[in-house]
């Protein structure tokens, strides 16, 4: 990311008001700055002067001179606690920005997320979940330290550098010739350090991301692994991956530590070639010493802000580094958004309850970068049993996933009310998705009870929750509590279980169409009958129904029967 992106502007409201808060708050701290370099350096040289250090001792004594002092003392007092003060609000306002800017961009990446699945418009990597979680929870989480410690410093840069060459000027032209000279050296390091930082992160930031991935796939796949004895040959590639990772960090933390030690290197040298410069001329008595001491205080603070940004960048390097991945998700989710297509006036929510024709024309299908669909045309009829049958690989899930939004198409996928003759819906994913009740191969249970997951966010309503229980053939008591995945319920209870939620949508919300993957694939003979009788009852009710299956029963009730011959190949009604 360069030093300021202009995207995090444009993503995150919260930074502009920051930036312009920080430059008020930089421009107080340079102005405290000075006039502490200023009243010090007075104090000094009034001091020096009193016990004779620089011309003839005064015949007062030195009794009088803490009087003399006390107004600039007190001046002083007041600039170290007005500098403490702005030091203060800086932190304050840089956490409130932080955790603003954090906010917005996690909801904005998020929302950014949804949509692009749900249009179809998303690239692999941000389709990741593992990726997704990482760069959106720890990653972010990391631009704290870019708020609180590098943007802050980078305001105050800008400001601080042109005031303090401006005020040596002033005060001494050598001395601002030479900062003038050597300053741009900082950056030169820095550049060359930069390089070498950035690498180092990137490889970190791309470890952690592998560690996330391979962490959920054990995870995921651990039953699996157990099942075939494989389990300790994961933990052996997870310890390996974790190591890589623990020596990329140890990498960027020594490339960290020899740039903060080539950059106060350099900024060493250049004061001491004006402290060598300004101690000649006060000896040749060519400057006062007043100045040559506010001179000397100036100085290093004309050099620390490039040195603390230097610093800072590094312990903002990882939210610099996930803030790239969360701009790569917006900047793509923004370049797929095109002119909005012309839609009928029957959108969403507003088609239920109504008899609609599911056509589909010319449709091609891609998962990331894999065609799996290509010149697929089929129209499920309200009031009827459609089946969709084929061999394994031929797109069947794809097809519905394409329905509901989840994968890119192309192609029309359009909703016609029966009742109005010609008239057609050209809905968005998401649109779509307010029609359909859906039911896949994964029941997608979670820790809750049975009535909660059959509801889910639809109102409860026991009486309908009990009706759809009856109608699969599960026989559970409402309020019995699954564990985690749904645990609590054996795999064809959990199957069931899936389909009777979708019932309950269809019932509750009255929605046009039934999408069922492979419902009777954990039944039996019997229960499949059931489930094949409930189908038809909600076919008579005026509903697409569309099916997923293999079975030969199944087949043989449809009212249409479709067949995805393979992969790339179209459908055969």
């Amino acid at each position: 990311m360069k030093p300021l992106d202009p995207r995090l502007l444009r993503y995150a409201a919260a930074s502009r008001s920051f930036l312009l808060l920080a430059a008020l708050l930089g421009l107080g701290q340079v102005t405290l700055v000075i006039l502490f370099s200023w009243l010090l350096a007075s104090i000094l040289a009034r001091a020096a002067a009193w016990v004779g250090i620089v011309g003839e001792v005064s015949g007062t004594g030195s009794g009088a001179l803490l009087p003399e002092l006390i107004p600039a003392l007190l001046g002083l007092a007041g600039v170290v606690l007005g500098r403490a003060a702005l030091a203060w609000a800086v932190e304050f306002a840089a956490a409130r920005a932080a955790v603003k800017a954090k906010s917005q961009l996690r909801r904005r990446a998020t929302r950014a997320l949804a949509d692009s699945v749900a249009t179809g418009a998303a690239s692999s990597r941000s389709r990741d979940s593992a990726h997704a979680v990482t760069v959106l929870g720890s990653g972010l989480d990391a631009l704290d330290s870019y708020f609180s410690r590098y943007l802050p410093q980078l305001v105050l840069t800008g400001l601080a550098i042109p005031l303090h060459l401006g005020v040596l000027a002033t005060q001494d032209l050598t001395t601002a010739v030479i900062v003038a000279l050597t300053l741009p050296l900082i950056p030169v390091f820095m550049a060359l350090i930069g390089f070498s930082t950035q690498a180092a992160q990137q490889q970190q930031w791309r470890r952690l991301d592998r560690l996330s991935r391979t962490y959920l796939d054990l995870v995921e796949g651990l039953s699996t692994l157990k099942v075939f004895n494989r389990a300790h040959r994961q933990r052996e590639n997870l310890r390996e991956i974790s190591e890589q990772h623990r020596r990329s960090t140890m990498k960027v933390l020594r490339v960290s530590f020899l740039s903060g030690f080539v950059l106060e290197l350099a900024a060493s040298l250049s004061v001491a070639l004006v402290a060598v410069s300004v101690g000649i001329r006060l000896i040749d008595g060519q400057m006062e010493l007043a100045v040559g001491l506010f001179v000397l205080l100036i100085v290093p603070e004309a050099y620390a802000p490039l040195r603390q940004v230097g610093a800072n960048y590094h312990a903002a390097a990882e939210g610099v580094a996930a803030a790239e991945d969360v701009f790569e998700i917006l900047d793509d989710a923004a370049g797929h958004q095109g002119p909005p297509a012309e839609q009928s006036s029957l959108t969403g929510a507003a088609l239920r309850g109504e008899p609609l024709d599911l056509v589909i024309t010319g449709l091609q299908v891609r998962r990331g970068e894999t065609e799996v669909l290509r010149g697929v045309d089929l129209r499920a009829r309200a009031g009827e049993l459609t089946v969709i049958t084929g061999p394994s690989g031929s797109g069947k899930t794809s097809l519905f996933e394409a329905i509901m939004g989840f994968l890119p198409s192309r192609g029309e996928i359009l909703l016609q009310p029966t009742s109005t003759a010609g008239a057609t819906s050209q809905l968005t994913g998401p649109q779509r998705r307010e029609l359909i009740a859906w039911s896949g191969q994964r029941h997608g249970l979670r820790s809750g009870t049975v009535e909660e997951n059959i509801a889910m966010d639809q109102p409860r309503d026991p009486h309908l929750a009990r009706e759809v229980l009856e109608d699969v053939g599960l026989h559970v008591q409402l309020d019995h509590r699954l564990g985690v995945r749904g645990a609590g319920l054996s795999g064809g209870q959990a199957h069931r279980a899936a389909i009777a939620r979708a019932l309950f949508r269809v019932r509750s919300l009255d929605c046009p169409l039934l999408l069922l993957d492979e419902p009777s694939a954990a039944l039996d003979a019997r229960t499949e009958e059931q489930l094949i009788h409930t189908l038809r009852d909600e076919a008579a009710a005026g509903r697409t129904v569309l099916v997923i299956s293999h079975h030969e029963t199944m087949r043989q009730a449809a009212d249409h029967l479709v067949e995805l011959r393979t992969a790339n190949a179209g459908v055969l009604g």
